[in-house]
């Protein structure tokens, strides 16, 4: 049996035992160490069992994940949004724009979408996002008598924003996978992120202005004056937006480093807990142990990746990968919609995360034979991944939700509520494709080409 047929078995047998369940970080360890034994063998030179070279790279693939400067910036991110979300921000985030909002056709669910989007830019945590959003927003809308599948699919897709706008984390995986900087791609996400929200946020108002039953005008509607409404911005909408937009604007400025900016970040978060006296030790203690958690996750998931994309490579794999696709001659459009097809597909049974750390991978030595840019696919998949959360029949953020509804709410109705958003993520993407300079009109015009 030839290496890169070996190669091939390895990735089918490795998509075999994640389908069964297997945890992925140490699957990958373990098939990329196993077939690297095989792949680094040399009788000659052995003389204990541990006498391979997998060994070797296996700890120095784990030294560079540790030491990446761009991963760095992950948990403090994550603390930042940990801290965020335990400091009751958010409940007084959707009191304050729920009354700003009030005279516009359904204003709890624009209050619910503005609340998701900045809450998700500031925490990139999809579940978290939609889960306490659920707790709090989406019981309110149903009280108000707002249609059960119009307020669920507000929820789910507010909350999946946080992948895209940044300071996302999902490209600081994208960029630390890729080799873009980080800064371009923050640049190059900004305005698609605002597209998309924009066209969600448009979405809610022409459907409740159409069909006003879906989410109903308050009976009685009390006259708040506007120095209460300016003062309520103040002391919930402002501090956070401002937290968020000092963190971006360090990072696309030059005036610090992405990890920087997310230290900034994370104390600036503490400080919000702090002034709002939501601190307390139980919940630092929970900010610190999820965030450790999750960062392990991505770091582990990173060293399997490399040490199983290394041995794949060893083999020959990438290289029988190559000669497929060239064989299929493909022009760049159908390439693309190729890759996005799969990774769409990889997004029903699959993380984001190991969707960028093991798959994505695969497609970007292909990017040159078609000569397209990897910050350009890399925003493309932002994108996509949007959809992974809420196409039924694996929409995560349906069964997160689920989770936390009424009984009485099926999940065929919020599945129900996600499909129309699912249609303005691919108008998105065929309009990005259409006119690419959505994503390059800030990156040049900051940075140059």
């Amino acid at each position: 049996m030839s290496d890169p047929v070996v190669a091939i078995m390895m990735l089918g047998l490795f998509i075999i035992i994640i389908m069964l369940g297997f945890p992925i970080a140490f699957t990958l360890m373990a098939m990329g160490i196993g077939f690297g034994y095989y792949a680094y063998f040399d009788a000659e030179r052995m003389r204990t069992i541990f006498d391979n070279r997998i060994f070797d790279l296996f700890v120095n693939q784990t030294y560079s994940v540790m030491a990446n400067d761009v991963l760095t910036a992950i948990p403090l991110f994550l603390f930042m949004g940990y801290i965020v979300e335990r400091a009751n921000i958010v409940d007084r985030l959707f009191t304050t724009l729920s009354v700003a909002t009030r005279r516009v056709p359904g204003s709890m669910a624009v209050a619910a979408l503005i609340t998701c989007a900045l809450f998700a830019t500031a925490t990139g945590i999809v579940g978290a996002v939609v889960t306490l959003m659920g707790l709090l927003a989406f019981p309110a809308m149903l009280k108000a008598r707002y249609d059960t599948s119009f307020a669920s699919g507000v929820i789910c897709a507010g909350g999946t924003l946080g992948i895209l706008i940044p300071p996302s984390i999902m490209l600081i995986v994208y960029a630390a996978t890729s080799g873009v900087s980080i800064v371009r791609l923050y640049a190059g996400a900004l305005v698609p992120g605002f597209l998309l929200a924009g066209l969600y946020l448009l979405y809610i108002l022409v459907r409740a202005w159409m069909q006003p039953q879906l989410a109903p005008k308050p009976e009685k509607q009390e006259d708040v004056p506007i120095s209460t409404v300016l003062k309520m911005l103040a002391t919930s909408f402002f501090p956070l937006a401002f937290l968020i937009l000092s963190v971006l604007g360090a990072i696309l400025f030059g005036l610090a480093t992405p990890s920087e900016a997310a230290a900034i970040g994370a104390l600036g978060g503490l400080l919000l807990a702090v002034v709002y006296r939501a601190l307390t030790w139980k919940r630092l203690q929970e900010s610190v142990y999820l965030t450790i958690r999750t960062t392990a996750m991505v770091c582990w998931l990173f060293v399997g990746s490399w040490v199983f994309a290394s041995v794949f490579s060893y083999l020959g794999g990438e290289h029988v990968v190559s000669e497929f696709v060239r064989g299929l001659d493909l022009t760049p459009l159908e390439f693309l919609l190729l890759a996005q097809l799969i990774i769409f597909l990889l997004g029903w049974p699959l993380e984001w995360s190991e969707i960028i750390i093991i798959f994505v991978p695969i497609f970007l030595p292909l990017l040159p034979l078609f000569d397209i840019d990897p910050l350009f696919f890399g925003i493309l998949i932002a994108v996509n991944l949007q959809t992974s959360f809420l196409t039924p029949p694996m929409a995560m953020s349906a069964y997160y939700l689920k989770g936390i509804a009424p009984p009485y709410v099926q999940l065929v109705q919020i599945f129900k509520g996600s499909l129309p958003y699912v249609v303005m993520v691919f108008m998105t993407m065929i309009l990005l494709y259409t006119v690419p300079g959505i994503v390059y009109w800030l990156p040049t015009l900051m940075y140059g080409k």
